[in-house]
């Protein structure tokens, strides 16, 4: 017997009609926003201008002046600003050691020996920091210790006061992880400065960034299950002290519960510390005749360091391949490359006990140490020095670590679509 269906259908044939086409289906919906992708896009290479350039106010930001100390406490209220208002520091007494950069802490020049175990006078012709091989057109790496070579009168007033022995201090605050508040990222920068600039790159790009992160995941629609330091150290420019100082009085506290059943971790367990150390100038090697390009080269990156001679080295290769991959998905301009030779940064005192990285504009030793950037640690270190193309550089170096670091700690948002 045939149903009523299959006559209607019959009958419209016979006639030269085609039945009623059926339905569409309806469209599937399109895929959630990727939160961590939104995250990135709340960075903003003006509001991140704009916090290198608050930085300058204070100069060079010397260890063991009062620039230094105010500049601080600026950064401490910023990030208060920002929400991660549970700030706190780090004190511990720095004496400069004789014969290395006196009252003024020279810097680099004297302090790599006592933050390496060798100083300068020990690397070869053709080995630099961290076993990198030297190659290419080089220029001597020097510090700027004379005060007259800066021409803005006004500047140079600022930088004048020397460093005095004494208290010092860090500042860092955390975002508290909602799931495992117990396990935790340090993201680091350097605040003190040489050079009588305003140390804007070294490492007031660094500083800023770790402030711009701060921003992101401070941002009460943003949760992560791990928690992440934010940490500004002091006296990086006289042999990582200030990092230094942090590891030996944390180190001990990781993962401990105080007050017991409290669920609070002061020092929750280091998952991995990643330093960010001068991001804005890859204008490649200097020219047989001393010079240098003015505008970025068209192979800049960012440089994603970790030390081969670790005892953490291969739980920091993994790392720094995770953040090479985050670049790739999150940043929206530079790429980034990994090297082995991770040296003279505040990630060396932790390399030892977690995954430590360090993100640069170059490779320490076989670039800047060859001189590949002319502004370090000398008076044109200034604000002004940059054009927007090195700033997005350090853009993208944020970029990097936050979706590097939003990963990593099982970041979400409230609402996706926000």
């Amino acid at each position: 017997m045939r149903t009523c269906a299959s006559l209607l259908l019959s009958a419209l044939l016979v006639m030269g009609q085609q039945p009623p086409a059926p339905p569409a289906a309806a469209p599937a919906p399109p895929p959630p926003p990727d939160p961590i992708a939104t995250m990135v896009g709340r960075l903003d290479l003006e509001k991140y201008k704009a916090t290198i350039k608050g930085l300058t106010q204070f100069g060079d930001r010397r260890q063991g002046t009062d620039r230094n100390r105010q500049a601080l406490d600026w950064i401490e209220a910023q990030l208060k600003s920002y929400g991660c208002v549970n700030t706190e520091r780090i004190k511990y007494n720095y004496e400069p050691p004789a014969g290395r950069g006196g009252a003024n802490g020279a810097g680099r020049g004297g302090a790599a020996a006592g933050a390496n175990g060798a100083g300068r006078g020990a690397q070869s012709a053709t080995v630099g920091p961290g076993g990198a091989r030297r190659r290419g057109n080089r220029q001597p790496e020097s510090v700027n210790n004379d005060p007259l070579k800066q021409p803005d009168e006004k500047l140079r007033a600022l930088n004048t006061p020397p460093s005095v022995p004494g208290e010092r201090e860090d500042v860092y605050c955390t975002k508290i992880g909602t799931t495992h508040p117990e396990e935790m990222y340090i993201v680091a920068g350097h605040m003190d400065g040489i050079g009588y600039g305003e140390a804007a790159n070294d490492d007031g790009s660094g500083t800023a960034l770790v402030m711009e992160l701060a921003r992101v995941f401070s941002n009460p629609d943003v949760k992560t299950e791990r928690s992440i330091r934010f940490a500004l150290w002091n006296n990086e420019e006289t042999g990582l002290n200030g990092a230094r100082a942090y590891a030996d009085q944390r180190k001990d506290l990781q993962g401990k519960e105080n007050p017991p059943g409290s669920g609070k971790y002061p020092e929750p367990k280091w998952l991995g510390m990643i330093q960010h150390d001068m991001m804005l100038f890859d204008h490649g090697m200097p020219h047989k005749d001393g010079s240098m390009s003015k505008e970025q080269r068209p192979e800049a990156d960012v440089n994603i360091e970790y030390a081969m001679t670790a005892k953490m080295a291969d739980a920091a290769m993994l790392l720094a391949h995770k953040f090479q991959l985050a670049n790739e998905k999150y940043a929206t301009d530079y790429p980034a490359n990994i090297g082995p030779h991770m040296t003279n940064t505040d990630s060396d005192p932790f390399k030892d006990l977690t995954a430590a990285l360090s993100l640069r504009e170059l490779e320490r030793g076989a670039q800047i140490g060859n001189g590949w950037d002319p502004h370090h640690h000398q008076p044109t270190d200034l604000f002004t020095t940059f054009n927007d193309d090195d700033f997005r550089l350090g853009l993208n170096a944020a970029q990097t670590t936050l979706g590097a670091i939003a990963q990593l700690t099982g970041a979400t948002l409230l609402d996706a679509g926000k």
